[in-house]
Parts: C-alpha cells; structure tokens; sequence
C-alpha cells in the first residue's frame, strides 16, 4: 500500500507542476502574475492582473489537472481496489502539492482551490456542488475569494465523511487539503484579522476598468 501511495503522490505532484496561471500569464502577455497583487499564480491574482476570462481559464485549467489526474489512478493504474477512492483522494492531494510547490517555480505557485474542487468534483460531484453553493452564498455576502476558500476548504474533510463513510482514512487526507490550504493562506488570515484583506468591490473593480 505504501507503494501506491507514493506512486500517486507522484503522479499527482507531476500533473500539478502544469501551472496554469503562469503559463498563460507568460505565453500570452509575457507576464509573470507572480511579480503582481498577492504575489501567486492562481485564479484570484490572475483576475486581479490579467482580467476575469483570463481568470476563468486558469480557474479550468487548474480544476483540470486535479480532475485527470485522478482518472488516470482510478481507472488506469490502481482500478477497481477496495481503496481506489483513498487513492485517488491522495492522488488529488499530490496534485495540490504540485500546483502550491512546483519545484521549477522555486517552490512558488498557487493555494490550490480550485484544484481542490477539481478533486471534489471527481471524487463526487456533490461535493463540488455544495462546496460551490457555499463559496457562492459566503463570497457574495463579504466579497472575500479568501473567506470562501477558507470555509470550503475547512469543509472538504466533513464532506468526505458524509460521501465516503466508513473511510476514516479518507477524512485524515481531508484534513491534509485542509491544513495546506489554510497554512497557504496565512497571509490573508493576517489581513483578515487586520482588516486589510483585499475585495472584490465593485465599485472599486469598476472604476479599475
């Protein structure tokens, strides 16, 4: 089992070094979006500095990778286990490494969200749906990306629990997702606490354009 394991921890750190947001960023514009706004290459920032369709594709790209990734462990290499869905979970959660910590990047890439809805929306697709309602209802309340992506991420190990029982395994990886994305928010828990954390406000986003 331990050999599995590793097998899907690298696989997935392999499909999270295609980082979107940078890719895009600097084959299209020539722009490094790290260098901009909160200083990573995921969805948010990539909004912030190449606009909201250049968000929306990164946003895909790196839900993607999440998503084919776990295909590939949990009906090529590791099908039809009785922890296939351990497997694929963990393989989810080397993706998430590989999309934070890309080694080519010095170690500097995203905060992993919507690569962590792309492993719900694999695992099952009720997850992604409840995660997105409750990312929806709490963003457009506080217009905070990093309170939504907090409270989703808080969320995911509980979701696991109520759409795999009997699996506790796959709640202690839940909280792996939990506690990577937390501590890779740390910033904006900072800010969050100072009242200093950037929002989305539209009048503010409005008079930018």
């Amino acid at each position: 089992m331990l050999i599995k394991i590793i097998v899907c921890l690298i696989i997935g750190y392999i499909f999270g070094l295609f980082q979107t947001g940078y890719l895009y960023g600097k084959i299209l514009y020539g722009v490094d979006v790290r260098k901009y706004g909160s200083g990573n290459a995921g969805t948010t920032n990539t909004i912030r500095t190449l606009g909201k369709p250049a968000g929306y594709i990164v946003f895909l790209g790196d839900g993607l990778k999440a998503v084919f990734a776990i295909l590939l462990v949990r009906y090529v290499i590791f099908p039809g286990l009785p922890q296939t869905d351990l497997l694929a979970l963990i393989t989810g959660f080397g993706v998430v490494l590989g999309h934070d910590f890309p080694f080519y990047m010095h170690f500097q890439g995203g905060k992993g969200i919507a690569t962590t809805g792309g492993v719900m929306f694999t695992l099952d697709i009720r997850m992604a749906i409840i995660a997105a309602i409750v990312f929806a209802l709490i963003f457009f309340t506080t217009r905070y990306v990093s309170i939504g992506s907090l409270a989703i991420t808080a969320l995911f190990p509980f979701l696991l629990l109520l759409f795999f029982p009997g699996q506790p395994l796959m709640f202690a990886v839940g909280l792996l997702f939990t506690a990577m994305a937390w501590w890779r928010h740390k910033a904006n828990i900072i800010r969050l606490k100072n009242g200093t954390e950037n929002r989305f406000d539209r009048k503010k986003k409005k008079s930018q354009e």
